[in-house]
């Protein structure tokens, strides 16, 4: 797999997949641009070597449909104000137009192509689609690791039909890490990973398990460890089908010397309101018509100081249903854990993040990744579509 800095791309016209997809309000406003500020330093490497850029994005399901309020419009402006520069944003991402558009193109000049997803090709990853794209450009260039898991045509199909193409530095930087992490880690290695279901996650645990030290599990996939292990855990949030395998899981683990921290105790309610009364308990004293919706403190205690003597920590998904309040104190309690420790902390999963950044501590992280389901993949330790369609991440150059 080839690097952005091996090309020769003085001219040329660059086209770019990075992953816009950020958040807007109901007036159309971004409210985290934190992906757009991601890929500035490969924008900008290209506009500094006096390349044509060309940026492609999709926002949202439109279902291959024009929805106007998942234009590219609100990004266009933000991505003007970053670069210092005009962006003009073209019509659509293929057709008749945008060629003309991109053949006009000067060097240094910046085109952002409207979403991708208005049209069925992208996520069919349609060849046609593919190389009506390829037409814009001379250099292929992904930065979208989020995406990177999928076989969409701006991904794969594109690549495939590019001879010239390589890796943003973006998508390099979240190889590195992941491959730093879980390769060659300073140990212990300590994995953390939560999330509703264990059969999100299953793969990944299966993965890890002869890699890492240390398994820290919460959320609500917790539920199904503690019911293998015949907890009575009331109303909570099981996968039934997958208990055995979890006990088993868990077993391999702890016959294999490797540590496995499950909670102690729960924040719990009747029902999932933000409303509801609470209560904290042990986990053997969860009441019939209750169900455990966040870890409690004696938990992030435990979990904290699993992580005392760690070295390298990866962590995936919340220790609770986070986005209430009165059940999030698990999940941020587990962000300061993190962000104290001295380790290398790697954290990826769109939940995760957006607890590390709601809580104020991801100057403290070492590396939040922008993939949740890309992270995932490289976990259950599967390649990425999008880094095979490169060249692959073996070797990079």
């Amino acid at each position: 797999m080839k690097t952005i800095k091996s090309m020769n791309i003085e001219g040329k016209r660059v086209l770019v997949r990075v992953d816009f997809n950020v958040p807007l309000d109901d007036q159309q406003n971004i409210t985290d641009d934190t992906r757009i500020r991601e890929v500035l330093p490969t924008l900008k490497y290209i506009l500094d070597h006096r390349g044509k850029l060309i940026v492609m994005s999709h926002m949202g399901r439109p279902k291959g449909k024009y929805d106007e309020k998942l234009s590219l419009k609100p990004v266009a402006k933000r991505l003007a104000r970053l670069l210092g520069q005009d962006v003009s944003l073209a019509p659509d991402c293929v057709g008749p137009e945008v060629e003309k558009m991109t053949d006009a193109m000067k060097t240094e000049d910046v085109l952002l192509l409207e979403n991708l997803r208005f049209h069925e090709g992208e996520e069919n990853n349609d060849e046609g689609f593919a190389a009506s794209l390829a037409a814009l450009c001379d250099v292929y260039v992904n930065d979208a690791f989020a995406v990177s898991h999928r076989k969409h045509a701006s991904v794969c199909a594109v690549a495939e039909q590019m001879d010239e193409k390589c890796a943003g530095f973006l998508l390099i930087k979240e190889i590195k890490y992941f491959k730093d992490a879980m390769e060659n880690p300073k140990r212990p290695l300590v994995a953390i990973v939560g999330g509703a279901k264990v059969s999100s996650k299953f793969s990944a645990l299966e993965n890890m398990l002869p890699r890492v030290n240390k398994f820290i599990i919460g959320g609500a996939m917790a539920n199904t460890f503690l019911k293998s292990m015949n907890y009575s855990i009331g109303k909570s949030m099981v996968e039934d089908d997958l208990v055995e395998a979890a006990g088993r899981l868990r077993q391999r683990a702890l016959e294999e010397g490797i540590k496995f921290y499950l909670p102690v105790d729960a924040v719990v309610a009747r029902e999932l309101d933000p409303k509801a009364e609470t209560k904290i308990v042990p986990f053997q004293e969860i009441p019939e018509d209750w169900m455990a919706l966040d870890i409690g403190p004696a938990t992030s205690t435990l979990f904290d100081e699993a992580l005392y003597n760690a070295k390298t920590i990866v962590w995936n998904g919340p220790m609770g249903v986070f986005e209430v309040d009165a059940f999030s104190r698990g999940t941020l309690s587990m962000v300061y854990s993190v962000a104290d420790s001295y380790a290398l902390s790697i954290v990826g999963g769109g939940d995760t993040d957006v607890a590390v950044h709601s809580s104020g501590q991801k100057d403290r992280i070492s590396y939040i990744s922008t993939g949740g389901g890309a992270f995932l993949r490289l976990l259950e330790g599967k390649p990425l579509p999008g880094v095979e369609a490169l060249g692959g991440a073996a070797a990079i150059e």
